[in-house]
């Protein structure tokens, strides 16, 4: 029999892993194959751990989990899961059921569907119904701008909840850059992929992690990470800019001799400055963060340290395809 793989990152989530398990195990009968839990612990500071080991115990070996040494963030939790798991297919899904695991069926169903060839069922929400309003716009902004800035497609209000063949998940797991952004990985390997959407979903409980900081600086690694269009941009300002100062140069030149006054136009003249001052620095960053990105990489750090695994499984080897 087939084996599905159920990825879970796990950051303080002590309140939601018990119903996210018993929701799924209500739903798993309704899949032609035995299940695996590849829960990952990513530094919690709250009993996530110890309900891990208990349900560890309780399954009988099916949950398997691995614990970090400290918080490495949700991309090295899914990397870690996706090298947890053993099964044909792979699952990524978040605990607090906004990902609502009533789609697992469907899912299955439409990777096993003789008349179609999909490797991948992706989700989409349509709505952002209870998150505030600026954060609802930003999101919409940075799907907009990185899909204009970006060769790679990222489909706006993509989830990373999504069902892979084997293949895929071996293709992303090959790719294992330091800087990671799984929405552009799981697009730019490709692959065919059916697109499943869904409206908003309430949390199960406890509160989200991601505050609107936290936000801001994923959507710039994830900028950063597929497009250097900013890079060209700040190179065309420059040049610009470089062709602005020498017009007004002419025309001051010109001004002067003709009617001399130079010490009028100062303000003039500090405006510019502060311009030009201000275009460099953010021409700096831009090239800061890109070489910033570049020295990590080439560091070669580990994406996670494990500071503890259960990773025995008691179910049937997968069969391969």
């Amino acid at each position: 029999m087939e084996l599905l793989s159920i990825v879970v990152p796990c950051f303080n989530e002590e309140a939601t892993i018990p119903i996210f398990y018993d929701t799924v195990e209500k739903i798993k009968g309704q899949i032609d194959a035995e299940v695996e839990y590849c829960f990952v612990d990513d530094g919690s500071k709250d009993n996530t751990l110890a309900i891990l080991r208990d349900l560890n115990k309780k399954s009988g070996g099916v949950v398997r989990y691995i614990s970090f040494s400290r918080n490495f963030g949700k991309e090295a939790g899914l990397y870690a899961g996706l090298q947890m798991a053993k099964g044909n297919y792979v699952v990524t899904m978040d605990v607090d059921l906004q990902d609502p695991p009533s789609l697992l069926p469907e899912m299955w169903q439409i990777l096993h569907n003789s008349d179609t060839d999909y490797d991948c069922v992706a989700t989409r929400r349509t709505t952002r119904k209870g998150e505030p309003q600026i954060r609802s716009f930003f999101a919409r902004l940075f799907y907009k701008i990185i899909n204009e800035l970006s060769d790679t497609e990222i489909v706006d209000g993509a989830r990373d909840y999504r069902m892979m063949s084997r293949q895929m998940v071996d293709a992303v797991i090959q790719d294992s850059e330091y800087n990671r952004f799984s929405k552009g990985i799981f697009s730019w390997v490709g692959f065919h992929t059916k697109w499943l959407a869904y409206e908003n979903v309430e949390r199960s409980a406890g509160e989200t992690k991601w505050s609107f900081w936290k936000l801001f600086k994923y959507s710039i690694e994830g900028i950063l990470a597929y497009t250097t269009v900013p890079l060209y941009l700040s190179s065309v300002m420059g040049i610009l800019m470089c062709g602005v100062s020498f017009i007004a140069l002419v025309f001051i030149v010109i001004r002067a001799l003709l009617y001399g006054d130079p010490a009028a136009g100062w303000p003039s003249l500090v405006c510019i400055i502060t311009l030009l001052g201000g275009l460099i620095l953010l021409a700096l960053g831009i090239m800061g963060l890109y070489i910033a990105k570049i020295y990590l990489e080439t560091k070669k750090r580990q994406i996670f340290i494990v500071r503890e695994e259960l990773s025995l499984i008691h179910i049937s080897e997968p069969t391969r395809h």
